[in-house]
């Protein structure tokens, strides 16, 4: 066993030795060569010929070390992550803004699964269904006990096959099995429609590759309504981000031309960027996809919407029209997810998503684990914040990134919001279904929405009577400001190597 024991331990650290040697080589080339730590590269060896030796079965090798990898990256903060294949796939559906299925918004309700809304020539519209329609079954699986991504993979698959699901639609008291051909879904991110003549309301819910399109065909439509537009209200609540150089090119539709949009500041040199509201840092296919939109939108009144569910790119589309006086930011405090994600190949169909830099609003504010605080705060309802409280924000995540900008601050009065908030909870959870669901965003029942309009006329508006700003972090002597960060470049939020970059 011994003998077994050194064999195994010297094929594991001539593994792991030539997987960190390929690391080293690239530390080198990009000029940050530390020392590697080889007792702890020792124990790595060790550790791994112990599990193929004495581990009660049989261990695969590669397993082993994609694991090791995944906890390595995963290890450093919530948003760097691993690529397996099946992951890597997934990752470029969501930024391309495809994929495979039957084309519904769903949301989980009673253990079923609640359509929200089917997207527009979908298979699941062209079938019939409809909002508020409850999923039962899918194929020959209860929805019962699924969880919401379990039921989204197998309602998703190859093209041209089929699904079956079947349907409780309770305003007709009836169930009904549809059957419907997955094909390839290219989802709308932008949604916008006039509210009452003379204003409107454009909902980005996502940074993806089309929605710089969508948005100037949208805004396109509500000026042919109204060619004088009086005021427009930008929805980012609860839109998670996405790639950046969508939400420069949004902020750049609303601010003067070659104003700093975000700033980013990282290790590499390619990490030390400036954006502005200029083509060059957000025209992929060299045209200018703004260049078409009325001009009257550099001027006119704007209310931006956010909330604790506005992350990254929203947060910078927020920051950069606050700090340039371009816009109303208007309801709760940003997530706070100011980091900057790039994805590195390690072969044809893996790689890593690796934490690059910290995101700056143009007057040097670091968005991380702090986020954009709304120049007006805006309860979700009349009544007030109902659950604000219990929704999970980037400084509430385990190892988190901090601001760089000093230590953070406890937030003493938010843990008892909390404690309010879950009693209230307890209690609305034994109300009906039907009772319990928030207002749609943009519906006559959003009362931010309504707030936001108020604005817009110069009406008072119903001003949160309990949010506060969270605790600033206490500054130090070594704050970094935005003229720290010198170089120009065209780096995405999510930027996917050339090898593996969505056909656009």
């Amino acid at each position: 066993m011994g003998q077994k024991l050194k064999i195994a331990g010297w094929v594991s650290l001539g593994v792991v030795a030539g997987a960190l040697t390929t690391v080293s080589l690239q530390t080198v080339a990009r000029g940050v060569m530390s020392p590697m730590p080889l007792e702890e590269i020792q124990q790595l060896s060790a550790v791994f010929g112990l599990i193929k030796t004495d581990y009660v079965e049989p261990a695969d090798d590669k397993k082993l070390i994609t694991d090791a990898i995944s906890g390595m990256v995963s290890g450093l903060d919530p948003h760097s992550q691993y690529f397996d294949k099946k992951s890597f796939r997934e990752f470029q559906e969501g930024t391309s803004g495809k994929f495979v299925g039957v084309g519904i918004e769903i949301t989980q309700e009673d253990g079923l699964i609640r359509i929200v809304s089917p997207i527009e020539g979908s298979p699941a519209d062209l079938a019939g269904l409809k909002t508020n329609d409850l999923i039962t079954k899918i194929d020959d699986t209860a929805v019962k006990g699924l969880s919401l991504n379990d039921a989204v993979k197998r309602m998703r698959g190859e093209p041209n096959t089929k699904v079956v699901l079947t349907i409780l639609r309770k305003d007709e008291s009836r169930s009904f099995p549809v059957t419907i051909t997955r094909t390839e879904i290219k989802t709308q991110s932008v949604k916008a429609k006039m509210i009452e003549p003379g204003y409107g309301w454009v909902r980005v819910s996502q940074f993806q590759e089309r929605t710089v399109d969508d948005f100037v065909r949208k805004v396109d439509d509500l000026y042919k309504q109204d060619p004088n537009l009086k005021g427009l209200v930008l929805d980012l609540r609860n839109d998670p981000g996405g790639l950046l150089d969508a939400a420069v090119a949004i902020s750049a539709a609303f601010l003067q031309p070659n104003v700093t949009v975000v700033t980013t500041d990282g290790q590499l040199a390619e990490s030390k960027a400036i954006f502005r509201a200029s083509p060059e840092f957000y025209a992929r296919r060299g045209s200018d996809p703004i260049k078409s939109l009325p001009a009257a939108i550099k001027n006119i009144p704007l209310v931006v919407l956010v909330n604790e569910g506005s992350a990254s790119a929203s947060e910078i589309v927020s920051g950069a029209l606050q700090d340039h006086k371009r816009a109303t930011i208007m309801g709760a405090q940003t997530f706070g997810k100011g980091s900057v994600q790039t994805v590195r190949p390690l072969g044809p169909d893996t790689g890593i998503k690796l934490t690059t830099a910290r995101y700056y609003t143009p007057s040097g504010k670091s968005i991380q684990a702090k986020g954009i605080v709304p120049d007006i705060m805006v309860d979700e309802s009349a009544e007030g914040d109902l659950f604000a409280a219990l929704r999970t924000r980037e400084a509430d995540l385990e190892k988190h990134l901090s601001s760089g900008q000093g230590p953070e601050v406890k937030d003493e009065a938010r843990e008892k919001a909390r404690e309010a908030a879950l009693k209230r909870l307890d209690e609305e959870s034994k109300k009906p279904a039907s009772e319990r669901r928030p207002p749609e965003f943009g519906s006559d029942k959003d009362f931010q929405l309504q707030q936001a309009l108020h604005q817009l006329k110069g009406e008072p508006v119903q001003v949160s009577q309990t949010k506060t700003e969270r605790p600033a972090e206490k500054k130090d002597e070594e704050k970094t400001s935005a003229s720290d960060k010198p170089a120009e470049s065209n780096t995405d939020d999510t930027k996917l190597p050339p090898a593996t970059e969505p056909k656009k």
